[in-house]
């Protein structure tokens, strides 16, 4: 089981490093002097890195496509358990990512006034802990704060589709033909017109073009082989047709193929990385969460170091600047060190405290 879903961890891992590279090449003074001593890198890593999100969508449809099809028979009665199971595995650990980054900027508000926010009221912190802060909208407290908020969404929305149908009194077979349609409709109109309006950013729709190839995907997996060739034409056919009409600058649209393809090709390791390949990888891609909500307020806090010694009397900002690759690589390093102990003693207990409504039987877990 491992090795066949080794793919899926390579890209959550992947993905989120990409994330916060992309993020330190964006915020903060040490950004600033990158740009300066690399510009095509930070370039690189500006355009090609928020390709991750794409990646993370298509891996959260896939994923939670999985978790749903395992819940099928008992949706009527489960949906509401799979719903706050999720909101819990989303914004408890989320919410303590915001204390942090709320610390992190209190302590560096002097040196770095443009990162952070000006003034946290309560209406800010409710609104982040029910994931409106978009949809209101407010401030966000710290970065990333959409993307949880639209995972929850999609997942709802996904859910809402597949709970509805189970609710119809059709039998299996039809009820499974209907979920293509409807979420391969749903996929369509986003690819197609909702992802290319810009006011919709904030709700799923706009996002659920790659979560709905992820979904689909999923179900091809029990398909015979030319029904999934057939299916796998099916998908590269749409997702061309969206990128031929979108902006050609989007770069953004090459992360979904990509990750589809990835997703598609499961096949057996050698035995040489299954020994020796894997668990640092399924590593990483365990504490992607933990990376993707903890590295904002460390880059925060080695941005804010960096700043001060260019402030240094004895030290020219000219004269740091050559610093800045050793402190972005810091900053990188110090997040993925960061990133273990929020899993293991955040996460991970939250995960185990989820209130009992929220459990399923055995068995059953969402990612």
């Amino acid at each position: 089981m491992a090795s066949r879903l080794f793919p899926l961890d390579a890209l959550r891992a992947t993905a989120a490093q990409l994330i916060v590279l992309h993020h330190l090449s964006v915020y903060g003074p040490i950004a600033e002097a990158m740009h300066r001593l690399f510009p095509l890198l930070t370039g690189w890593l500006y355009d090609y890195g928020r390709m991750a999100v794409q990646v993370f969508l298509v891996l959260g449809g896939y994923l939670s496509a999985r978790a749903l099809a395992a819940q099928e028979p008992q949706l009527r009665r489960s949906a509401p358990a799979l719903l706050a199971q999720r909101y819990w595995r989303l914004v408890p650990p989320f919410m303590a990512a915001v204390g942090l980054t709320l610390l992190s900027s209190w302590l560096v508000a002097p040196l770095l006034p443009d990162l952070v926010p000006e003034q946290v009221e309560l209406a800010q912190i409710l609104a982040h802990a029910l994931l409106l802060q978009d949809l209101l909208p407010v401030e966000a407290l710290t970065v990333g704060a959409w993307y949880v908020a639209i995972d929850f969404q999609l997942f709802a929305l996904l859910l809402l589709v597949m709970w509805g149908l189970r609710c119809l009194p059709l039998p299996g077979a039809r009820r499974q033909e209907l979920a293509l349609a409807l979420v391969g409709a749903l996929c369509a109109a986003s690819l197609l017109q909702f992802n290319r309006m810009a006011e919709l950013d904030a709700c799923a729709i706009y996002f659920f073009g790659a979560y709905g190839l992820g979904v689909l995907l999923c179900w091809c997996q029990g398909w015979t082989p030319r029904a999934r060739r057939a299916g796998l034409l099916a998908l590269g056919g749409l997702m061309a047709v969206s990128a031929s009409g979108g902006d050609p600058l989007d770069r953004r649209m090459a992360a979904r193929p990509a990750a589809v393809i990835a997703l598609w090709h499961r096949g057996t390791l050698p035995a040489w990385f299954q020994r020796h390949g894997q668990a640092p990888v399924q590593t990483l891609a365990r504490h992607a969460y933990a990376l993707f909500l903890v590295h904002f307020p460390v880059c925060l806090l080695v941005n804010a170091i960096y700043e001060h010694r260019a402030e240094s009397p004895a030290l020219m900002l000219d004269a740091l600047a050559p610093l800045a690759p050793l402190a972005l690589l810091a900053a990188w390093l110090l997040s993925n060190m960061a990133a273990v102990p929020f899993h293991r003693w955040i996460e991970a207990p939250l995960l185990r405290w989820r209130p009992r409504a929220a459990a399923l039987p055995q068995g059953v877990a969402l990612r």
